[in-house]
């Protein structure tokens, strides 16, 4: 008879205790990790000057919600990530779903072409930035975000000689 109470005593015991558990809130983070990589391109370098990179886990534009995170702040030669990547940003998130990445930028923005270093004008890029829509659901791991940047595609040189970066990115 003991033994059967105390088996009676354990499922009771088991089934509170993954009851409870099951019905915790998951608080957990996740922390992201933001690579860049690029494709060939024509020119000898492409710099980009990265200071800052965000994440945001709301569509739309209030200012208030961006996180940033950890990031490698320096100029970027985009021409030497083909074929390879490295590390632009880490931080701890919560789990969500991240829906904009954004890179603020610095003034050092250059390409140089047949020996000559021109300057790259980024369209609104130092106001607000370079943003990203995306929908990438961060799980309780490392989650990897590689920031393909196409630097053939991105570059344009205008009728009166001045270059423009319009971004050409594709996420993996």
């Amino acid at each position: 008879m003991k033994k059967k109470n105390l088996l009676i005593a354990v499922a009771v015991l088991a089934i509170a205790s993954t009851t409870i558990f099951s019905c915790s809130k998951n608080n957990q983070n996740s922390t992201l990790q933001v690579r860049l990589t690029d494709n060939p391109a024509t020119f000898q370098e492409v710099n980009v000057d990265i200071k800052e990179v965000k994440v945001k886990f709301a569509d739309d534009d209030t200012e208030n919600e961006w996180v940033s995170l950890g990031t490698n702040a320096r100029i970027y030669n985009l021409l030497t990530l083909q074929g390879v990547d490295t590390a632009l940003a880490t931080g701890l998130l919560p789990t969500n779903t991240v829906k904009q990445i954004r890179f603020i930028l610095g003034p050092n923005n250059t390409v140089k072409e047949n020996g000559v270093v021109y300057p790259l004008v980024i369209p609104s890029g130092s106001e607000s930035g370079l943003k990203i829509k995306l929908s990438k659901k961060l799980n309780a791991t490392l989650e990897t975000l590689v920031i393909d940047f196409d630097a053939a595609l991105s570059v344009l040189k205008e009728g009166n000689g001045d270059y423009k970066l319009r971004p050409v990115i594709k996420l993996k």
